[in-house]
């Protein structure tokens, strides 16, 4: 828990610092160490979308695909334009062989922000569904 007696800005030093070092633990591929350094946050800040999409990327790198759906789908509730989020909701939902519904949020997210690595996914889940599944 980040201590609010040490004043507001030492509060908030701490909330960054957290929230930095689990960015750092995800990049490192570490990420049940960076959902213990999320803990605080999410208890503390659960409708933040920075803090959710941590957490979802986290619990995607670790294969808890259940929660990572849940922290994605909380990250668009709060900020529906996040085309990452949607992004990589999509790519979990492939990973759980739901095939039509991430290519829907891979559609989405390359409407709102055509990069190659969106149409990419979107053409290998299009070859998915047409082989017929996983």
């Amino acid at each position: 828990m980040i201590d609010e007696t040490a004043g507001p800005e030492q509060a908030g030093e701490a909330r960054f610092l957290a929230f930095r070092r689990a960015e750092a633990l995800v990049e490192r591929r570490r990420p049940l160490d960076a959902l213990k350094a999320l803990e605080p946050l999410l208890d503390e800040e659960p409708d933040k979308p920075s803090v959710q999409l941590l957490a979802a990327r986290a619990y995607f790198h670790s294969a808890q695909l259940g929660r990572a759906e849940r922290a994605f789908t909380k990250v668009l509730e709060l900020d529906p334009t996040d085309h990452y989020a949607r992004f990589v909701l999509g790519r979990t939902l492939q990973r759980m062989a739901r095939y039509p519904e991430a290519l829907t949020q891979m559609r989405m997210a390359a409407a709102m922000h055509p990069i190659p690595e969106y149409l990419e996914a979107i053409a290998e889940v299009n070859a998915r569904i047409a082989l017929g599944g996983p």
